[in-house]
């Protein structure tokens, strides 16, 4: 359980760098939740555990951070670092037609 409250604390820094009121309030629900199951049944240990994991993973590879540009308000800078999934869009290209090819990380 350690292991995997350490690694949603990563991820959150990871994922909202630079944001200190964003990351600050990713920290608290965090420990927030971890207070809230530190009395659970034994048996519900593991699925919550594996709940940490998969939140901290969606964290480190799938949020983006986005700023406005001074130049122009309609555009945005995103911060893409070097965990971020970066897919191919075939699942896009093939919506609809109930196959999907390809796919996975570049």
């Amino acid at each position: 359980a350690l292991s995997a409250y350490r690694s949603l604390l990563r991820s959150a820094r990871l994922a909202f760098q630079g944001d200190a009121p964003i990351l600050a309030a990713a920290q608290v629900q965090i420990r927030n939740e971890f207070r809230q199951r530190a009395s659970i049944e034994p048996s519900d240990a593991p699925a919550a555990i594996q709940h940490a994991q998969e939140v901290a993973k969606v964290l480190r590879e799938n949020v983006v951070q986005g700023k406005k540009t001074e130049e122009d308000q309609n555009t945005y800078k995103l911060r893409i670092h070097k965990d971020i999934e970066r897919g191919d869009n075939e699942s896009i290209k093939t919506a609809g037609n109930g196959s999907v090819q390809g796919g996975g990380c570049g």
